[in-house]
């Protein structure tokens, strides 16, 4: 049974994944895969016009969020905390010298989480250091930090800009404290406000906000000021997420056991999307341009997400620590996520990967054809020139369906998803996967 939750206009959010972030879906990458593919790919060159990434999982929050899904830990002390970013920097160093990774440059960077802001300046600075001699960043592209606002301070930021940060993405989520607080939120407004101001005074070419729509408690009042506060601040760039309930979020687990924990609102996707569309019509007003289902920039020509980018068209994606999620030499990866698994595994010297997956060449292109519809815009030749294929005529079917429906256009060399189909675009997803991971759990 799919946990992709069959969203129709007017249905409650329920527990599932909602967000399509990879294909094929991640319950059919296996622990066998990892002898047969993961470990063969690594220890085998990759094409020398492929990009690759470095993906950091720094899992350290101060409290976890009711709606957070990812491995993140909130009673580990700093000795503990020191000891992660040791077998961090040691996992690199091993990886970074097979030769499926050797003396590639770097051409992007994220440190996600969790909280990176969480790290104190001395082990940001300690562990950048020894992750940098293995493989300089001088060349990448793009450096992005995930931060939450309640964790920064002006001498941190400083430090965050010295490391070489270009962008700096702030989980603002709401402005309001006490939907912050309902939603197990750490930080509050005047944190956002004054770690802002920091950032802005400090010249990072690329500061980005999040917005979550839909977070318990939300209302139509409430958002409309958060968009104002939102526009108030002029970041670079704003990504608004729809709010999901995976299986292994708090509020979930309230929700499937019937404990009546959580007795806030909690909007249903009709809402979520409209709410999302406003937000896009006063971005728009105010001067910002639409990139993706996800994204508006001010400035097109000078924001850029490389992050997205590069995954969305193949790169490789070396990615560390508990849990993380990577793609080299056409295999996808995913490592151990247990704290103690993945530290043992790298104190042996050996890649601590769990699960692993190696797409055929169909595979491979749907996976690419689904993550760049999310962009709202996609262009056969791609496809094409990539796979010597036509994707008008390999997804003739939905792609049929998704125009009488009136979702989606066609061009000369472009399908482009309406407004409507935008904001919807991880429901429409799965039309274009294979009939074998239709109905299959997307975890």
């Amino acid at each position: 049974m799919s946990d992709i939750t069959a969203v129709r206009p007017d249905d409650d959010t329920g527990v599932g994944s909602y967000f399509v972030a990879n294909y094929p879906p991640f319950s059919v990458w296996t622990a066998e895969a990892v002898q047969t593919d993961a470990l063969p790919a690594l220890h085998r060159p990759s094409p020398a016009s492929v990009p690759l990434g470095l993906y950091l999982h720094i899992p350290f929050c101060r409290k976890r969020c009711h709606f957070c899904y990812f491995r993140v830990y909130t009673d580990k002390n700093a000795a503990q905390v020191q000891q992660y970013l040791e077998t961090l920097a040691c996992e690199w160093e091993y990886l970074g010298r097979l030769p499926a990774l050797v003396n590639r440059p770097i051409d992007f960077v994220y440190f996600g989480g969790g909280t990176p802001s969480f790290l104190s300046t001395q082990q940001l600075e300690g562990l950048v250091k020894r992750l940098t001699a293995v493989s300089p960043w001088t060349s990448a592209q793009e450096i992005t930090f995930e931060c939450e606002p309640g964790t920064l301070t002006e001498a941190k930021l400083q430090v965050i800009r010295r490391l070489g940060v270009t962008r700096l993405s702030l989980g603002v989520e709401n402005f309001d404290d006490g939907i912050l607080e309902a939603n197990g939120r750490a930080h509050r407004s005047g944190e956002i406000q004054r770690a802002y101001g920091f950032a802005r005074s400090l010249g990072f070419p690329q500061i980005n906000i999040d917005l979550i729509a839909g977070m318990l408690g939300e209302t139509d009042e409430n958002w409309q000021r958060c968009l104002q506060r939102t526009l108030e601040l002029d970041p670079d760039s704003v990504t608004i997420y729809q709010m999901e309930l995976p299986f292994n979020t708090t509020i979930s687990g309230d929700r499937l056991k019937g404990t009546g924990r959580f007795t806030e609102s909690l909007a249903n996707w009709s809402t979520k999307r409209r709410w999302v569309a406003e937000a896009f019509a006063a971005l728009e007003a105010a001067g910002y341009h639409a990139r993706s289902a996800y994204t508006l920039v001010k400035n097109p020509s000078e924001t850029k997400f490389v992050y997205t980018d590069r995954l969305w068209e193949g790169a490789d994606l070396a990615a560390l620590g508990v849990a993380s999620f990577g793609h080299v030499n056409g295999v996808h990866m995913q490592n151990l996520d247990q704290w103690d698994d993945y530290a043992a595994a790298v104190d042996r010297g050996e890649a601590p990967i769990a699960r692993a997956y190696r797409p055929n060449d169909d595979e491979r292109l749907i996976r690419e054809f689904v993550l760049q519809l999310k962009r709202g815009v996609l262009h056969p030749s791609y496809f094409v020139r990539r796979y010597g294929v036509q994707v008008v005529e390999r997804f003739a079917e939905p792609l049929a369906r998704l125009r009488s429906e009136g979702l989606l256009s066609f061009g000369p060399d472009s399908l482009t998803l309406s407004r409507d189909g935008l904001l919807r675009v991880d429901t429409l997803l799965r039309r274009f996967f294979r009939p074998e991971h239709v109905d299959v759990r997307y975890t």
